[in-house]
Formats: structure tokens, sequence, C-alpha cells
């Protein structure tokens, strides 16, 4: 069974039926029964049309569950619109998809969530995550989400700044490596770049390919972690580099900064510099303290508090971070290599393995345990 195929067949399926006139919580449903049918039935029985089969599972599957509610009145209607046999359009939903899920009966916070879980195909688990909650408050707020949409026609799209978030937070999805997004995302955020002069963006995208064009010296052949002091720098992508550069600079030119223009600007600093050591520290703070001025995000602030640890010592940057909380995703790590630093190997130790337990993946845990385990070994 090729789950990656009904992944990326997903959101333009769901896009059929939603234009069908299915409201999009019923349309989530039947999608998801005809993915469930897709994997009992594939395997012994691969349609030549995937997407076609779909599209005609999932619409049998909206109509039962319609007949058996309110919406029966409208049950002759909806049978005159079923798909005809024959290829399903090849037309692409999915950013129509986002800015329809951005609906204004929706916080955004909650709009983001939903597209997520329903178009994005992040689990409950992961988008928690990415919002520092627990994984049973965001099952509620999806759950919440899904409710207030009900019934509702999703005609009145969403705005541009909800799906940025969606669209940046797919990204750092794919691009931790759980679930492959990173492609996809830099592929949407192309087509909103083409179809809206709108800076941030621009920003978006740039900061995505500056990103990107490090991901292939992200992890040794092992699939450990390298970090990005240590990576080959010869092997990024030049060519994204200087796309994701060029992007940047118009953007910034047009004097309406924004939190991911401020972000991009960060990713570029690190891309011009030819060697870690030659990074402009300096200036990197400068852009986030503009970025914590944009958002007062806690894991912004966090992030500022290591820069500042390798612009202006180790000291000042464990004095910019007793300013956060120790629950903080990552507050360990950090402190352990600030710690490390400033030459308290003990501390530094005992906290790359604290950090090692709380880690969320298997590859960063085993990177934290190493840091752990060399410097016990130098003490």
């Amino acid at each position: 069974m090729n789950e990656a195929l009904l992944r990326s067949l997903t959101p333009s399926v769901l896009g059929i039926l939603v234009r069908r006139g299915a409201d999009f919580a019923a349309a989530e449903d039947a999608v998801q029964d005809a993915l469930v049918e897709a994997v009992r039935v594939w395997p012994a029985d691969p349609p030549r049309d995937p997407k076609g089969w779909l599209v005609t599972v999932a619409w049998r599957k909206f109509l039962d569950a319609t007949r058996a509610d309110t919406a029966r009145r409208r049950r002759e209607d909806l049978v005159d619109e079923e798909p005809a046999p024959g290829p399903a359009p090849t037309v692409d939903d999915t950013l129509q998809l986002y800015f329809l899920c951005a609906h204004p009966s929706l916080t955004p916070s909650s709009a983001v969530a939903l597209t997520l879980r329903a178009v994005g195909g992040l689990t409950t688990r992961q988008i928690a995550q990415a919002y520092l909650v627990p994984e049973a408050t965001m099952a509620q707020r999806i759950s919440r989400a899904k409710r207030t949409v009900s019934g509702v026609r999703f005609d009145q799209p969403g705005d541009v700044a909800t799906v940025l978030r969606v669209l940046y937070l797919v990204f750092n999805e794919g691009y931790s490596g759980d679930v492959d997004l990173a492609a996809e995302a830099i592929r949407l955020t192309r087509q909103l770049a083409a179809s809206i002069d709108h800076p941030e963006v621009a920003g978006l995208l740039a900061l995505m390919l500056l990103h990107h064009a490090r991901r292939a010296t992200r992890t040794a052949p092992d699939g450990s972690l390298v970090p990005l002091a240590e990576q080959d720098r010869g092997r990024w992508d030049t060519k994204s580099i200087g796309e994701g550069v060029e992007i940047l600079q118009a953007a910034l030119a047009r004097d309406r900064l924004g939190e991911f223009q401020a972000q991009a600007a960060i990713a570029a600093l690190h891309a011009d510099a030819p060697t870690a050591e030659e990074t402009d520290w300096v200036q990197i703070v400068e852009w986030y303290d503009e970025l914590t001025r944009l958002t007062d995000s806690p894991v912004v602030r966090l992030n500022r508090a290591v820069a500042v640890g390798e612009a202006d010592g180790p000291r000042a940057g464990l004095v910019a971070l007793a300013e956060l909380t120790d629950s903080l995703p990552r507050h360990a790590a950090v402190a352990a290599y600030l710690h490390e630093r400033d030459g308290d190997l003990a501390t530094a130790a005992r906290l790359y393995a604290e950090a090692a337990q709380k880690a969320n993946n298997l590859a960063e845990r085993d990177y934290l345990t190493r840091q752990a385990a060399r410097l016990n070994a130098r003490r």
C-alpha cells in the first residue's frame, strides 16, 4: 500500500467533495472512510485511476452519512451531482483548501489546527507539539473547530496570515523528518507568491528555501543529527540560497517587515557565513530583537539566548535564558550548550541528559545522549 500516494491525493479529493456541496467536517469523514476502504481493497485489487476511485467511494460514503441525518432533504440533489465515471479532474485544490479552512467563523489558532489535521496530514500530537500544548488540549481544539464549521458552506476564504502560519508549521514538521512535507509546503508557498503580491508571503518562501538548502547536511549517513556549526557548507544548495536571498531582499525593500522576513534574514546570515566561526552573530541578535518585537514568542526568545551567547559570551546567553521558563522545549538543551561553553561541564552533562529525556524524536534524543556521554567522559 502506497501511503504517500494516499496522502498526496487526500487534499484534492477533499476539495472535490467540498466544491460539490459537502460541508467540510462531513467531507473529511467521508474521505477518511474512503482511505480506510482503499487500505483494505487496493492491495488485492489496485484501481487504474486511484484518484477517481477515491472520489467515487468518498462521495458515496458522504451520501450514506447525509441520508442518515438532517440533510436528508437534499438527497436527490446530491445524487444528481455524483461525479461521472471516468478520470477525475487534475485540478490542484490544496492551496484553496488552506484558505477555506481559515474560515472567518474560526479563531486563527483553531483554523490552523483544523487545516494541519484535515489537509496537512499532521497528527494531533504533532500539532500539539508545534503549539506547545498537551495533546488532549489540541484534540479538544480541533473537535471544537469541526463543530463550529459543521454545516457551514466554505465560501468565505480566510486571511493570508492564517494560511501562512499553516504553511510554516507544515514546512517545519516536514523539515524535522517525521513527515516529509517540506517540499509540498514550498510548492504551495510558491503558488501563493505567484498569485499574491505580499511581502510576508515572499518572506516565508525565502525562509523555506534558505532552510531547505541545508537539508542534505542536517543528518549523517547513519541518520544522526549534525549541528549547524558542523555541517559541510560545501554541500549546501547554493541555487536555493541565491533564490532565497534575492526574494528576501526584494521583500525587505518594501519596508513592511514581518516575522517571516525577519526569520529569513537570520537564515540568510547563517547561509552567508563561509564558516561557522565567521557568522555575524551581532547582526543575528539584532534581527532576533526585531523578531521578538514582532512576535514576543518564548521560542524566539530561546533562540535569541543562543545568539546572545555567541555574540557576547555564554554568561550573557545564560542571563537571557534565565528570563524564560525551563518548561520550554529545548530549554535544557540550550542551557546545556551555554554551560558547556562557560566551562561548567558537570552542569552541562546533567542538562544534556535531561534534554535527551524530553526530546521528541529519536535522532535528537541520540544526539543529546551522546553529548552528555562525551562530557561525562571528560570529567
